[in-house]
């Protein structure tokens, strides 16, 4: 890490910054310049917090050279990460193709989200009650497990996760509302359970893997990165596929990616366009609602 003194800074300044450093076991490099005076912080910056180091009197800026995460570099595993569940890879060579409709016997895996509601509350009347939701889920798990595929099943609440392990999910995912919610993080952190964590559409990649780091640090290493969308300059096409985000982490992370485009496509931009985009920027699996191209 670089820390940069602000002009007027004092040798109270730098003392206190140095102080800062030695106590999380690194050591300091001092430069004094005509102008300002900078700070190297040498060893593993990831003990830092950069606002942490910011708020210091005196200090003007840090900047980071060790990315945040270490589980999940490909500084720790050059190699891909392999996901295996029911005998079906989730990373490797092969694009995976998961279906949200069970009854399409040609896909690798099933994606279900049981606790899906509408943004409109009357739209809620008539559905079917969380005991029934569960029963039909254990009947579609039992199924698509017959059928030797393995299932993803989205919750959408901690509460959530004893339910759907019970029912025999194979991996839980997390949407992208979930990707602050760090009590949920390191419950899955926790579990002996594959996870899929996508990231919201307004984060970065590097929030992405902050998340994905946090997961892992509790003992959980079977993470799946999954990207559902970000902000689109298009005001008729409010989201779009990330495809800079798929290729950045994929090159930063062994972990595998997974694409959901079944909220993507759109008049302009079909399914299978966006099918062949998500397998050209890398990611190891799509989840589609309509078939793959040929």
């Amino acid at each position: 890490m670089i820390i940069v003194m602000q002009p007027h800074a004092g040798e109270e300044d730098v003392r206190r910054v140095v102080a800062t450093i030695r106590q999380q076991g690194l050591s300091e490099h001092v430069s004094r310049g005509t102008e300002c005076t900078i700070i190297g912080a040498v060893g593993d910056e990831r003990v830092f917090d950069v606002a942490q180091i910011e708020a210091l009197h005196g200090v003007e800026r840090a900047i980071r050279i060790v990315q945040e995460w270490r589980i999940i570099s490909r500084e720790t595993n050059p190699e891909d990460s392999v996901i295996t569940v029911r005998g079906t890879a989730f990373g490797g060579g092969r694009m995976l193709d998961i279906a949200v409709l069970p009854d399409e016997c040609r896909a690798d895996a099933l994606y279900l989200d049981p606790f899906y509601l509408p943004d409109n509350p009357y739209a809620e009347c008539g559905m079917p009650s969380e005991k029934e939701q569960i029963r039909l889920l254990r009947q579609t798990l039992s199924d698509s497990h017959a059928a030797g595929r393995p299932v993803l099943v989205r919750i959408r609440d901690v509460r959530q996760i004893r339910q759907v392990l019970e029912a025999e999910a194979d991996i839980l995912y997390l949407g992208g509302e979930l990707m602050t919610n760090r009590v949920l993080q390191d419950e899955v952190g926790r579990l002996n359970t594959p996870v899929v964590l996508c990231k919201d559409k307004h984060h970065s990649y590097n929030e992405w893997l902050v998340a994905a780091e946090r997961i892992a640090l509790r003992g959980n290493h079977q993470i799946i990165l999954g990207e559902s969308g970000t902000l689109s300059f298009e005001s008729d096409h409010p989201y779009r596929l990330d495809t800079e985000a798929v290729v950045r982490v994929r090159r930063l992370s062994h972990l595998p990616v997974l694409a959901n485009i079944t909220r993507l496509w759109h008049g302009d931009m079909p399914q299978d366009v966006l099918y062949r985009l998500a397998e050209a920027a890398g990611a190891n699996a799509v989840v589609r609602s309509v078939p793959p191209p040929a």
